[in-house]
């Protein structure tokens, strides 16, 4: 899967710069946001197929809870501490790593407060997410499958969740989705409340 990554990757790359016209750019947003969908609705059909999931999510309860919770955290504290040891206030480090993988809105959220911090927060997020794509499958092989939902943080409920569904199985790529939906939730909350500190 990593490997079909890379080379899809690597394609994209090369198409964009030997065959795609300019005239196509402009509505390339939209053939993305097509293609994310048209992967959703097939690991929506992977899920449904699973008979009992209901009724386990049901079993699980606030439980489920636990993952998106836990993965904040740990995303917010990490970020804290690799600023220490690059000298960056520990609420800006904070508040980059608040943003979970969801690249666009926390670099066009902490660029109100200083053109640098806005683009140390795409550059961290974006790389979450590329980081993800790559390290998911072995996550799921080698550590487990629950969790190589933590890697993909907010993108967990889309770009990721194909992937995801892929390395582990229906009842895991469920909770992926809640886990990105929730951090999701919460980035708009707790990245400005993060920067209130400084």
């Amino acid at each position: 899967m990593t490997i079909a990554i890379f080379i899809a990757v690597a394609l994209g790359i090369g198409a964009g710069i030997l065959v795609i016209p300019p005239t196509i750019i402009p509505h390339m947003g939209s053939l993305i946001t097509f293609g994310l969908c048209l992967l959703l609705f097939f690991v929506g059909i992977d899920v449904g197929r699973q008979g009992d999931l209901l009724k386990k999510i049901r079993e699980m309860g606030f439980r489920i809870l636990l993952v998106p919770f836990m993965v904040a955290l740990g995303s917010v504290l990490g970020t804290m501490a690799g600023g220490l040891l690059l000298h960056i206030p520990w609420y800006q480090a904070g508040a980059v790593g608040a943003g979970f993988g969801w690249y666009s809105f926390s670099a066009i959220e902490l660029s109100k407060h200083s053109a640098q911090l806005g683009t140390l927060a795409f550059i961290t997020n974006i790389s979450r997410e590329v980081m993800a794509l790559v390290s998911i499958p072995f996550v799921a092989r080698y550590i487990g499958k629950l969790e190589s939902i933590a890697p993909a943080g907010a993108t967990s409920m889309d770009v990721t969740l194909p992937i995801i569904s892929r390395s582990t199985d229906g009842n895991v790529a469920i909770i992926a989705f809640i886990t990105g939906v929730v951090l999701t939730a919460i980035v708009p909350v707790l990245v400005p409340f993060l920067m209130t500190f400084g």
